[in-house]
């Protein structure tokens, strides 16, 4: 079975490999990882469909989910982790899953990705619903940890996106939406930490940040809803409030204390003349969106 998978090939540019110098080898990766971006491009109308629809999910008050084993499942991980900081996001709103549990993150736990009622118990365990968004990383397309959590998915009535890097996938058959980036045979053969993993890792950062930007979380392409919880963070924080109102970094840190470290009140508030409580209200009426609030007069 494996024999038939593009990801599992030998790769006939680097059948020598271990005969390159090191800047051949470093060339060669360069060149291979350089048709990632267009494998990832051609998929690109099931992400805008996949980010579509998880975004009503969520909107709704549904979650996304990202579950995989191995690279897959630490890659989804590693893409919900970072949500939280960058757009303010509850922690239960964007959620990973791997085989094994939290232990395969930094160890493999054999045998974990072969058991398919693992997917499913993982899935129940956080109370998957019908208004949740799945997402089955698979770069095989068939590891059965991901079949039996779509299978289960698929019952319960979750939105379920497939993410792979083979034709064919078996996974496919399971999903409304499918993202099948196919990367070709990897410089080192089957080792798919490298470009499948970076075809993964681009396709998560794509919904993430897509469904994001739906969800008022960005105002124009500066992340007005991040979470300030270190230095750097807050200078980031301070300087985008500057640069939306034209505060020198003193007046713009003093606003932000004055909001609570909120980047969209601080905002809306220089603006409107609001004070934080009735900013925070009128983005609330706007569902957070900070253009539609500032084109908002009064809070209602």
């Amino acid at each position: 079975m494996l024999d038939s998978l593009t990801t599992e090939a030998r790769n006939p540019a680097s059948e020598m490999l271990d005969a390159l110098s090191p800047t051949e080898i470093v060339n060669l990766i360069n060149a291979e990882d350089a048709k990632v971006a267009t494998a990832v491009g051609e998929q690109s109308a099931a992400i805008a469909k996949a980010i579509e629809t998880i975004s009503l999910r969520l909107a709704s008050g549904g979650r996304l989910i990202y579950f995989g084993a191995g690279t897959s499942g630490r890659l989804g991980v590693l893409d919900a982790v970072e949500c939280p900081p960058t757009f303010n996001t509850d922690p239960s709103m964007v959620v990973g899953l791997i085989a094994g549990g939290f232990d395969a993150l930094t160890c493999a736990v054999e045998g974990a990705e072969d058991n398919p009622q693992l997917g499913e118990a993982d899935l129940k365990s956080i109370g998957l619903t019908a208004q949740d968004a799945v997402v089955g990383i698979a770069t095989s397309g068939r590891t059965p940890y991901v079949l039996g959590g779509l299978e289960y998915a698929r019952e319960v009535g979750a939105f379920r996106v497939g993410l792979a890097c083979n034709r064919d996938a078996e996974l496919t058959t399971r999903c409304e939406v499918n993202i099948i980036p196919v990367v070709g045979p990897e410089v080192l053969s089957g080792s798919t930490r490298m470009k499948a993993g970076t075809a993964t890792k681009m396709v998560l950062n794509m919904l993430s940040t897509g469904v994001m930007i739906q969800l008022g979380k960005t105002y124009g392409n500066l992340m007005v809803d991040l979470r300030a919880t270190n230095t750097k963070l807050m200078a980031r924080a301070a300087r985008i409030v500057s640069m939306t109102t034209q505060l020198s970094q003193e007046r713009a840190q003093q606003l932000l204390k004055d909001c609570n470290g909120e980047v969209k009140t601080a905002i809306l508030s220089f603006h409107s003349g609001h004070p934080p409580d009735a900013a925070r209200k009128v983005l609330h009426s706007c569902k957070g969106q900070l253009q539609q609030a500032l084109a908002t007069k009064e809070p209602s």
